[in-house]
């Protein structure tokens, strides 16, 4: 954890000395001993690890030490040699301090002798850190922790912890924000729920937390006495008043949101307020981050974790990599311009090239019922017969009235009666016509198969006995060989259709077989089932299977010409987006 009056000490050390390139202050942690920086003057990460690996071999072997001459570098045009001290509270090393310097004779033993000088002011700081931080500062940390933990929700966790920093500090308003694609966006305010009526306020808090964010440091406006950017600070204080410290919050060393304290009037913050700040900041920070996540959308994380793949993959500027991800795109759109087989799927069924329905001939009452369903019938096969006994009596019937006009015919033409003669030849006449009618119903009492073919539809073996009308559906008869595809394709997909154009046909029986056909024809009318409209296209089977039979169904695909995969995959939202511009216009 950074210590803001050490890092003081040492930028003013390395500013007005003469000969010091920079420097570094490292101190142990009471708990476990690891040596850690507290201030840090370096101006690159090369010159860091040297000056860290200097102090802590000083540390570690309790005496002053002074490196070799190094050749002239990135860090200096001149030859330099670093010089460490360890730092003691007693006789206990608390930490080390390390400076790099200009290689000459003088340079080294005059800022050894400053370090001896400044040696035991600099430990008495570092000695015991938990002296300088009291109970109360300790209890109001582990109440805002409390506070972010007790809440189900981001949002009032947030909320709560804002208000509860605000009461601890002092202050008029703290705001806390997130990074959201490369903006910070106020997500809690201190005792205010209303996000509308103060959407310019939050703007500019906002706008303040990029500037602390993108600098990585503690920005305090108006006394900030470090040279900072701070335009976005300025501004918001121009307009509302008082003073503005904004804090990043950092985890795993990316800063993912910042912390923002408002005070007005003419009272700043102290260099006491802005460390203790600090401190929350860096303690509570990870877990708002962790309870942020934990409530973000499975899309949003998604994003969140490419975002990061990326900045991983060109963090270190490799070419290879960059190289590697832009060729891969070019590769894939160069793959998705490239024309393919485009093929065009639609729902298909199996249907008898013939399909040929038997009605009833005559009204009357169903007697027996000899097939159902799936069963194979040969041409003059008997297949449904109606109950005969009504018919039966009434041709007797009629046999008797015959016969009693005969008898007349025949007294009257013995009698010479010519009048009744001429009657009763009518009334047998008339009698022979009824008789030949009812002959004729009975004999069409009994269905016969008109070919050989299979029984599609009708199962008549629940009805035996029910009255039946003439001209109803008895039976639907299919020949057993000889099939026609009908593929019901969208209207969408029609004008990609050709007649004699090849296709797949997969039926939902036999899914491991594929069967190939033509189209044949297409119907020129559109049908509407199901919400949507389609045409009938029939296709002529190559090869039919014993196994087929009329009512299966399954999925055909159609060839087409070729187009790219662009194309093929995002045609259907094109033409929608080109329907719905074109009936706004309208």
């Amino acid at each position: 954890m950074r210590n803001s009056s050490m890092q003081e000490w040492l930028d003013d050390y390395c500013g007005t000395s003469e000969g010091v390139v920079g420097g570094a202050v490292m101190v142990s942690n009471p708990d476990d001993g690891a040596l850690a920086v507290v201030a840090e003057n370096t101006s690159s990460l090369t010159q860091s690890e040297e000056l860290s690996a200097a102090a802590r071999a000083s540390f570690e072997a309790g005496v002053p030490h002074l490196s070799d001459v190094n050749e002239p570098g990135t860090n200096s045009e001149e030859p330099t040699q670093v010089v460490s001290l360890p730092l003691r509270d007693g006789d206990e090393p608390v930490g080390a301090v390390a400076l790099e310097l200009h290689a000459d004779s003088t340079s080294a033993s005059i800022a050894l002798a400053d370090l001896e000088q400044a040696a035991s002011a600099i430990s008495e700081a570092l000695a015991s850190p938990k002296a300088t931080q009291s109970e109360g500062e300790s209890s109001v940390l582990l109440g805002l922790q409390a506070t972010i933990l007790d809440h189900e929700h981001f949002d009032e966790a947030a909320t709560a912890f804002v208000t509860g920093m605000a009461s601890a500090f002092q202050v008029d308003r703290v705001a806390i924000g997130f990074l959201e694609q490369r903006y910070t966006s106020v997500c809690a305010v201190s005792r205010s729920a209303d996000f509308h009526s103060k959407a310019e306020l939050f703007r500019a808090l906002g706008e303040a937390m990029d500037e602390a964010i993108e600098q990585g440091v503690t920005i305090c406006f108006p006394d900030n006495l470090k040279p900072r950017i701070t335009t976005a600070h300025a501004e918001f204080v121009r307009k509302n008043a008082g003073s503005l410290c904004t804090i990043p919050l950092v985890s795993r060393g990316h800063a993912f949101g910042a912390l923002t304290l408002e005070r007005s009037g003419t009272i700043s913050f102290s260099e006491d307020e802005i460390v203790r700040a600090e401190n929350v900041a860096c303690i509570v920070g990870p877990i708002l981050e962790l309870r942020h996540k934990q409530e973000q959308p499975w899309h949003g994380q998604i994003v969140q974790m490419a975002r990061k793949l990326g900045a991983k993959l060109f963090s270190n500027g490799h070419w290879q990599t960059k190289a590697a991800v832009y060729g891969s795109a070019v590769v894939l759109m160069a793959l998705l311009l490239i024309p393919v087989e485009h093929w065009v799927g639609s729902p298909a069924r199996i249907e008898g090239s013939i399909q040929r329905s038997l009605a009833a001939p005559v009204d009357g009452f169903l007697k027996a019922a000899y097939v159902k369903p799936g069963d194979l019938v040969t041409a003059g096969q008997v297949i449904v017969e109606f109950a005969e006994q009504d018919l039966q009596l009434e041709i007797r019937q009629r046999q008797s009235e015959l016969a009693q006009h005969e008898n007349t015919y025949s007294a009257a033409l013995v009698r010479a009666d010519r009048t009744q003669f001429v009657i009763a030849q009518a009334k047998s006449d008339e009698v022979r016509a009824q008789l030949g009618l009812l002959e004729q119903r009975l004999s069409r009492s009994r269905v016969l198969a008109p070919f050989d073919a299979i029984v599609i539809e009708g199962d008549l073996s629940q009805s035996i006995g029910a009255p039946i009308e003439k001209g109803e559906v008895l039976l639907t008869l299919a020949p057993a060989d000889q099939f026609r595809l009908i593929v019901d394709v969208d209207e969408r997909d029609i004008a990609n259709i050709r007649v004699d154009e090849d296709g797949v046909l997969a039926l939902a029986a036999l899914p491991n077989e594929t069967l190939s056909f033509e189209v044949e024809r297409i119907t020129p009318v559109a049908n509407n089932r199901d919400g949507r409209n389609f045409f009938e296209v029939e296709g002529k089977l190559n090869n039919v299977p014993a196994s087929m039979r009329p009512g299966l169904q399954g999925v055909a695909k159609i060839r087409s010409m070729d187009r790219s995969l662009m194309w093929i995959w995002t045609h259907r939202f094109v033409d929608w987006m080109r329907i719905a511009f074109w009936s706004i216009g309208a």
